[in-house]
């Protein structure tokens, strides 16, 4: 067994119970939500336990009294009512670092009398990203492109697109990740994606054929890291737009999916408003499709794929806690004509866009898009990267790199960015 390995939210944590009286960690099954809260925690009430649950649900509101704080409620969503004892007793005495939520955030947060609000402080969490696997120091990504830092690769890490593939397949989960051998890893991550169908979507708006939402499942995973309409992931399920709809929803309360909204602006005409989907973790995505290293490296458009819907995951995780505050997004215009993969949006408007090419290097070409945004945009831009599966960075252009996706988790270095 693994020993703990801290985690990017730890630090936000411990910084937010000094300030305020609830926090929520939401995140996909299995991710170490639990596992990281408690750490936080002087006193665990597991709600899926049996007894323990049965013992607080006579009267939710003295359980939670006279008990060491922070008090963390975990799998919340096995006895909703616990919720409203956690508003009252916020109500109650306002000070911090009182409770510690983790579960599902499932239907009850959408509910019109949802208690949580301007009471429970919601933290996203995600699968580990390589950075926490490595245990490097590193800053967020976008964080270091903002200050300028020089985006080298990490420390020895002389990495091919086949080995960032198996980067990627490893998964972010911390059982197959850190636990398992490769074989047991991959039977991991597809017994969780069948468990998703059988399991975990069940009971939502009619959802109760997990045989369609496989299958829906599955389309939605080969479009991974794309902006297609919806229509051509339902059609590809057979199934009809009110259940993709349903299914979807489900997906994106469970954490198993996420999208990046389309970024637009009144300044560029016409861009596209559809969102890019992805499923969160590229190990469950190989998961969903029951493929393997063999048959990803052996199609372009998978390992593409697999290899953007990896750098989005650790993007993903770094923007919950990153110092500077940013919006994830992509930016297509129409009939494709100007894509760029990721664009973080700041406040006031600055901007940084991404790339991710499946190459050893990149030219004038993969760079582009950011070129015409720099153009269009110039007081806006910040700047662009290109990460590619080479091993150098260097100058493309004002403001645009070309850098290696191993600087993804290099640690932060102190010297401003000086490329060729």
């Amino acid at each position: 067994m693994s020993s703990y390995l801290p985690r990017l939210l730890d630090p936000l944590l411990d910084s937010y119970l000094d300030q305020l009286p609830a926090l929520m960690v939401v995140g996909p099954r299995s991710c170490g939500k639990a596992t990281t809260a408690e750490r936080h925690a002087r006193t665990t009430i597991r709600l899926d336990h049996h007894a323990e649950a049965a013992a607080v649900t006579p009267d939710v509101d003295a359980a939670l009294r006279n008990r060491d704080e922070p008090i963390l409620l975990d799998e919340w969503q096995r006895l909703p009512s616990v919720m409203w004892a956690v508003k009252r007793a916020v109500d109650a005495e306002r000070r911090p670092g009182r409770f510690l939520i983790t579960g599902s955030a499932g239907l009850e947060t959408k509910s019109q009398l949802w208690p949580g609000t301007g009471r429970v402080v919601m933290l996203p969490m995600y699968p580990l990203t390589v950075a926490e696997q490595q245990q490097t120091g590193t800053q967020p990504f976008i964080d270091r492109v903002v200050a300028g830092e020089l985006l080298d690769r990490a420390s020895g890490a002389t990495l091919d697109v086949h080995a960032y593939l198996r980067l990627a397949l490893r998964s972010g989960f911390p059982e197959p990740a850190l636990q398992l051998d490769e074989t047991t890893a991959r039977a991991w991550l597809e017994s969780y994606a069948d468990q998703v169908a059988l399991r975990d979507a069940q009971g939502y708006d009619k959802v109760a054929d997990a045989a369609r939402l496989r299958s829906y499942l599955e389309a939605y995973a080969l479009n991974s890291a794309g902006s297609p309409h919806h229509k051509t992931i339902y059609d590809a399920a057979g199934i009809a737009r009110d259940t993709a709809l349903a299914y979807e929803r489900r997906l994106s309360e469970l954490l198993v999916v996420h999208q990046l909204p389309a970024w637009s602006s009144n300044r560029l005409k016409r861009l596209s408003r559809s969102p890019k989907r992805f499923v969160v973790d590229a190990g469950l995505l190989c998961g969903i499709l029951r493929v393997g290293f063999d048959e990803v490296a052996a199609s372009s458009d998978l390992a593409g794929r697999t290899l953007e819907t990896f750098v989005v995951s650790q993007l993903l995780a770094e923007a919950a806690v990153a110092g500077s505050r940013y919006r994830l997004m992509h930016l297509r215009g129409p009939n494709g004509r100007h894509e760029i993969d990721v664009m973080a949006e700041f406040g006031g408007g600055r901007l940084v866009g991404i790339e991710i090419k499946a190459a050893a290097g990149a030219g004038a070409h993969d760079a582009r898009h950011l070129a015409w945004l720099r153009d269009s945009m110039p007081d806006a831009f910040e700047a662009g990267v290109v990460l590619h599966t080479g091993e150098h960075t260097y100058r493309l252009s004002d403001r645009i790199v070309a850098a290696p996706i191993s600087t993804l988790w290099a640690p932060s270095a102190s010297k401003p960015q000086q490329v060729p």
